[in-house]
C-alpha cells in the first residue's frame, strides 16, 4: 500500500500547521483555557477562512469534498498544536451526520453555514449506558402535538458549552424504538448544560433533557432507523481522534528526546545512559505502531462493511490508547518533577493523551469490542 501523500495533501497539512503555530503559541493556549475553556472565535473563523471547516462538506454545499485521509492530516496538526477547539466534533462528526441523515433542505441549510464558520455543531451522543455499548441510547423522543418531546441525560460531551447546536441522539417513541438525531439549539428551553472540566483543561458538559419540546423539522431526515449512519459517524470521529493522538505523540516524543540531550547528570547528558536510551527506543516503537494504526483507521473509517470498519477502529484505538499511556508516562518520568508542572508543555501533552485514551471508548472497552468482533 502506498502511504505517500499527494502534493495537495502536503500543502493542506503545512498550511494548517503554519496557521496554528502562528495563532496558537503555548502561552496563548494556556490563556484561552483559563478564560474560556479553550475556545477562540477568532481562531475558529481563521480555520473557516482556510477552508478547513469545509473539508468534509460536499462540493455541492460549498465544501471541499475532502477524504478521511485529508481529515487525518489536519487532525495530526490539531494534536501537534493542542488546539482546544471542537474541530473533530463539528467539522468532522457533525458535518458527516448532517450529510448522511439530513434531507436535501436540511443539508442546504446547515452544511454551508458550518463550512463558513457561522456556527458550531456538536454531536451529543454519549450516555452512561453507552460506556458498555456505544449504541445503547436511553434518551427517548416521544411524539407530541408540537412535534417531539425529549427526555434523557447525555454525559461528558466535549465542547458542548461552545456549541450553537447540539446533535442529540434519541430513541423514537419508546426505549426500543429506532435511533434518530435531532438538531437542537443549545439555548433551548428544557435543555440544561452542566459544566464538566476535563483533565486536559478543556470543558465538557453533562446535558439534562427534561420536557425538551422540538418541532418535527428538528429531526434529521426521516423516522427511519439511523443506527447504520450514526455508527459510521462515530467511526469517523474515532479515526479523527486517532490522528490527533498521533500528532500529540510525535511532539511528546520529540520533546522528551530533546530534553535528554540537554539535561546533564554526573557531567554528561542523560541521553548517553543506556537504560534511558532503551526507554526512548520503546517510546519510538509505540509511536510508530500508533502511526500505522492511525493510517489504517483513516483508510477503513468509511468502509461500507460495518463489522470490518468497527473492528478495525477498535483495534486502532487499542494500540493508540496503549501508546498514549506508555509514551505519556515515560515522558513524565524522564522529565522528572518538571514533567507534571503547568509551566512545561510536556504536562499539557500528557494530559491530552490521558483524555484521548478515555474519549470515544477506553482502551479496555475497545479491546473487549475487538474480541467480541472476532467471535
Amino acid at each position: 500500500m502506498d502511504f505517500t501523500f499527494t502534493k495537495e495533501q502536503q500543502m493542506l497539512q503545512e498550511a494548517t500547521r503554519r496557521y496554528l503555530q502562528h495563532t496558537l503559541p503555548f502561552d496563548t493556549r494556556r490563556t484561552l483555557l483559563q478564560q474560556n475553556g479553550g475556545h477562540s472565535a477568532e481562531i475558529w473563523q481563521g480555520l473557516a477562512d482556510l477552508g478547513l471547516l469545509a473539508l468534509n462538506v460536499p462540493a455541492e454545499f460549498d465544501g471541499l469534498d475532502g477524504s478521511a485521509i485529508d481529515t487525518m492530516l489536519v487532525m495530526q496538526v490539531v494534536g501537534e498544536t493542542l488546539l482546544p477547539a471542537p474541530y473533530a466534533a463539528s467539522a468532522v462528526q457533525a458535518v458527516c451526520a448532517i450529510d448522511a441523515l439530513g434531507t436535501p433542505a436540511q443539508r442546504a441549510q446547515w452544511l454551508p453555514a458550518l463550512a463558513r464558520g457561522e456556527g458550531i455543531a456538536v454531536l451529543a451522543h454519549d450516555e452512561i449506558a453507552t460506556r458498555d455499548d456505544r449504541l445503547a441510547v436511553t434518551t427517548v423522543a416521544a411524539r407530541c402535538e408540537a412535534g417531539f418531546v425529549l427526555h434523557g441525560h447525555k454525559c461528558v460531551i466535549p465542547h458542548a458549552l461552545h456549541a450553537d447546536w447540539l446533535l442529540i441522539s434519541a430513541r423514537l417513541h419508546t426505549m426500543d424504538g429506532p435511533l434518530a438525531l435531532f438538531m437542537v439549539p443549545r439555548a433551548s428551553a428544557g435543555l440544561q448544560c452542566l459544566p464538566c472540566p476535563l483533565v486536559d483543561g478543556t470543558l465538557a458538559a453533562d446535558i439534562i433533557l427534561e420536557n425538551l419540546v422540538l418541532p418535527t423539522e428538528a429531526l434529521l431526515g426521516t423516522e427511519a432507523d439511523a443506527t447504520a449512519a450514526l455508527s459510521m459517524v462515530l467511526d469517523r470521529g474515532l479515526a479523527a481522534l486517532c490522528a490527533e493522538a498521533m500528532g500529540v505523540l510525535d511532539k511528546l516524543l520529540a520533546a522528551t528526546a530533546e530534553y535528554t540531550r540537554t539535561r546533564k547528570q554526573f557531567g554528561v547528558e542523560i541521553a548517553s545512559f543506556q537504560a534511558l536510551r532503551h526507554r526512548l527506543a520503546e517510546m519510538l516503537m509505540h509511536v510508530e505502531q500508533a502511526r500505522s494504526m492511525a493510517y489504517l483507521a483513516a483508510v477503513r473509517c468509511t468502509d461500507p462493511d460495518p463489522q470490518l470498519r468497527t473492528r478495525t477502529l477498535s483495534a486502532a484505538k487499542v494500540v493508540i490508547g496503549q501508546a498514549c499511556r506508555f509514551v505519556g508516562q515515560q515522558a513524565v518520568q524522564l522529565h522528572g518533577g518538571m514533567g507534571v508542572t503547568d509551566a512545561l508543555n510536556v504536562s499539557h501533552y500528557f494530559r491530552r493523551l490521558m483524555a484521548i485514551e478515555q474519549q470515544g471508548g477506553s482502551t479496555d472497552f475497545h479491546l473487549q469490542a475487538y474480541a467480541a468482533g472476532l467471535r
